[in-house]
C-alpha cells in the first residue's frame, strides 16, 4: 500500500481502483501513457511473506492469494510493460503465485545465467588479485594455499549441471574486507524455518550429503512433503552431479563454510546444548578422541540424549541418527571421520593422528552384539596393521531408557 501510494502520487489515481491490483494496474498503465516509455517492473525478494508465513498455513493462504492477485498485473498490463524481474529464495509457484504467469522465463536454472548471483574463479582473479596477495600477507600463508582456502570455504555453487562453480560474492568480499576467512554467510543468520522443516518431515540428516533428486522437484514450489526443494533454493544444497540417463540430480554441500556452518546451528534444534554452548561441547568431544578416552566421550554422549524432551520426537531411532550424525559430523571437521547408516544400525570410524576408532551401534541389541558384528564384519581389517592404537567399540541403544544403554570398548 505504501509503494502504491507514493507511486499514485506520481502518476495519479484511477476511478474504481479500490483493490491493490486494480491500484498496481493503472499505475502501470498510466506511468506507460504519461511517459510513452515501457515500464521496468523489479520485484525484490517477492517469497518473504510466504517465507516468513511457512507453518502458519491460514496466513500462508492468504499472503498467496494477496500476492497472485497482485503480480497477476505483469500478464494482464503486458503491453505497458517493457522488462520484469523477480527475485526471490524459493519458488512458491504452480498453485498460487506463478499459475498466473506464464510470460515469465524461469532462469533459475538457465546455463547463461548461472554466475548472476555470485563469482567465477576467473572474476576475482581479473578483479581481485591483489586482494589475494593481501590476504596471504595477513594470514602468513602462501598466495597458491590462500587460492586453495578460498575455494574450499566459499566455492562449490552449481545452478546447472557440469556448469563452472560460483564463488559466494557475501563471503568473499567480507573476507577481503576483514582480511581473515570466517562463516560470514552464517553469521547474516539462518531461517529456522529450513530447520522447522527438516523436523516436520522427519528428514535423515545424513541423506543431505547424497541427496537424489529430480530437476522438477529442484524446481518445485514449496509444499509440506519435501523439504528438498527449499533447502536446495535456500543455497544449503547444491547440484554434485548429474545422471542423464535418467535425468537424476546428485545434491551436496557447496563448501565448507555452508556444510561447517549449517551442521552447527543444527545442534541446538535437535540435542540440548544451546548455541553459545555448542563450540565448547565439540571441542570436548574432540579433545577425548584425540586423547584416547572413548568412555569419556561416550559419557558426554549420554548428556545429549538424556534432556531431549522425547514427548516432542514421533520416531527414537532416527533421532538417535540425527544426533549421532550431528556429533560425529561435527567432530570430522577436525578428525577424520566416516558414518554410515543403514536398517536398524549405524557404523563410524574416526581417525585421529594417534588413535583409530571403529565404532557399531545398535538400536535395541546389545553392546556385545555391536562389538561381534565388528569383528565378524572385518570392519577394522583396514587398521589392524596402522601404527596408531586401535579401539573397537560396541553401542546399544534402549528405548526403554531413551539413551545409550551401554558401550563396550575393545
Amino acid at each position: 500500500n505504501k509503494a502504491l501510494l507514493e507511486w499514485e502520487a506520481i502518476y495519479g489515481t484511477g476511478v474504481g481502483e479500490v483493490t491493490l491490483a486494480l491500484r498496481f494496474a493503472g499505475v502501470v498503465e498510466r506511468a506507460y501513457k504519461k511517459t510513452g516509455e515501457g515500464v521496468v517492473i523489479l520485484v525484490d525478494e517477492y517469497d518473504k511473506p510466504m517465507l516468513q508465513a511457512i507453518g502458519e498455513r491460514k496466513l500462508q493462504v492468504e499472503f498467496r492469494s494477496t500476492l497472485k492477485s497482485f503480480y497477476s498485473v505483469l500478464k494482464t498490463m503486458d503491453r505497458y510493460i517493457r522488462f520484469a524481474l523477480l527475485t526471490g529464495v524459493t519458488k512458491f509457484g504452480k498453485v498460487s503465485v506463478f499459475s498466473d504467469l506464464n510470460n515469465l522465463n524461469d532462469i533459475s536454472m538457465y546455463e547463461p545465467f548461472v554466475s548472476i548471483c555470485g563469482m567465477t574463479e576467473k572474476e576475482i582473479h581479473d578483479n581481485l588479485e591483489e586482494d589475494l596477495y593481501e590476504l596471504a600477507a595477513m594470514q602468513k600463508m602462501t598466495y597458491e594455499r590462500v587460492c586453495a582456502e578460498l575455494k574450499e570455504c566459499y566455492d562449490g555453487y552449481h545452478f546447472v549441471e557440469d556448469s563452472e562453480g560460483i564463488y559466494n560474492p557475501f563471503s568473499v568480499l567480507n573476507t577481503f574486507y576483514k582480511m581473515k576467512f570466517g562463516n560470514y554467510w552464517f553469521e547474516t543468520g539462518t531461517p529456522t524455518y529450513l530447520v522447522e522443516l527438516l523436523k516436520h518431515n522427519n528428514y535423515d540428516l545424513e541423506r543431505m550429503a547424497h541427496e537424489e533428486t529430480s530437476v522438477d522437484v529442484l524446481n518445485s514450489i514449496y509444499d509440506d512433503d519435501s523439504p528438498i526443494p527449499v533447502i536446495y533454493q535456500s543455497g544449503y544444497l547444491t547440484i554434485k552431479g548429474y545422471n542423464s540417463r535418467f535425468g537424476i540430480y546428485s545434491l551436496g554441500f557447496p563448501n565448507r563454510e555452508v556444510e561447517e556452518g549449517f551442521i552447527r546451528f543444527l545442534m541446538p534444534f535437535y540435542t540440548r546444548v544451546n548455541k553459545a554452548e555448542a563450540p565448547f561441547e565439540i571441542q570436548k568431544f574432540v579433545r577425548e578422541i584425540e586423547n584416547g578416552q572413548p568412555d569419556a566421550f561416550f559419557r558426554r554422549l549420554q548428556s545429549f540424549f538424556a534432556d531431549t524432551p522425547y514427548e516432542l520426537i514421533s520416531d527414537l531411532e532416527l533421532h538417535y541418527q540425527n544426533v549421532l550424525f550431528i556429533i560425529f559430523k561435527l567432530v570430522g571437521f577436525y578428525t577424520e571421520a566416516e558414518y554410515h547408516t543403514s536398517e536398524g544400525r549405524v557404523d563410524l570410524i574416526l581417525k585421529t593422528e594417534k588413535y583409530v576408532y571403529v565404532m557399531e551401534f545398535k538400536l535395541e541389541g546389545t553392546a556385545e552384539e555391536a562389538l561381534r558384528q565388528i569383528e565378524e564384519k572385518h570392519y577394522a581389517l583396514p587398521f589392524e596393521s596402522d601404527f596408531r592404537q586401535l579401539f573397537k567399540i560396541g553401542v546399544n541403544f534402549s528405548n526403554r531408557t531413551r539413551n545409550i544403554e551401554r558401550w563396550i570398548v575393545k
